[in-house]
């Protein structure tokens, strides 16, 4: 596992992590509230993805789609009249895929007390070309300690995803040869 991105023959300049770092701010009202009166969590994770999906068009400069969305927390209610405010920012990139790293935060709209996080998840994007067909992103240079650590960490979370991927195709494959078809 290696701390900082290599550069591969033709590959992309490198972007610092901050290049494309957003936040996407949303004032909660009644229509976004579940049966409970709370925020419903559908609403949370359509801002998550919005915001994400920001951060993987800037960083690799054109259309990525949601590949995939690890780890969505909910650490808190979100009520209404919550300011709810969504940072992401890119934590590793692949070859045309990306980690993108969200933290949710919340306030109430008519106070001044601190945010506090309520929510946190992480989403892979493919970046893809005019026919939806991947194209190639480049690489993200994290740029602090926290950065580091984000992008040691999302490495881990990639070798998690294949290595269950392939788990799953393994135990499959193993069914149908058993002659079970489920």
């Amino acid at each position: 596992m290696t701390d900082q991105p290599q550069p591969s023959e033709g590959a992309l300049p490198a972007k610092p992590t901050a290049a494309s770092r957003t936040t996407l701010s949303h004032i909660m009202t009644g229509s976004d509230t579940n049966l409970l009166g709370t925020v419903h969590g559908g609403v949370i994770m359509k801002l998550v993805d919005d915001a994400a999906g920001a951060v993987a068009g800037r960083h690799s400069g054109g259309p990525a789609v949601t590949a995939s969305m690890d780890e969505m927390v909910f650490l808190e209610p979100v009520r209404v009249g919550d300011l709810v405010h969504v940072r992401a920012q890119v934590n590793w990139t692949g070859r045309s895929s990306m980690e993108v790293g969200v933290r949710v935060m919340a306030e109430r709209w008519n106070e001044s007390t601190p945010a506090q996080q309520v929510g946190s998840a992480y989403l892979v994007f493919a970046a893809v070309d005019e026919e939806g067909k991947p194209r190639q992103v480049p690489p993200v240079v994290p740029e602090t300690e926290r950065d580091k650590r984000r992008y040691q960490e999302a490495q881990i979370r990639r070798t998690h995803r294949l290595a269950r991927r392939r788990a799953i195709k393994e135990l499959r494959e193993q069914r149908v040869a058993e002659g079970i078809d489920d």
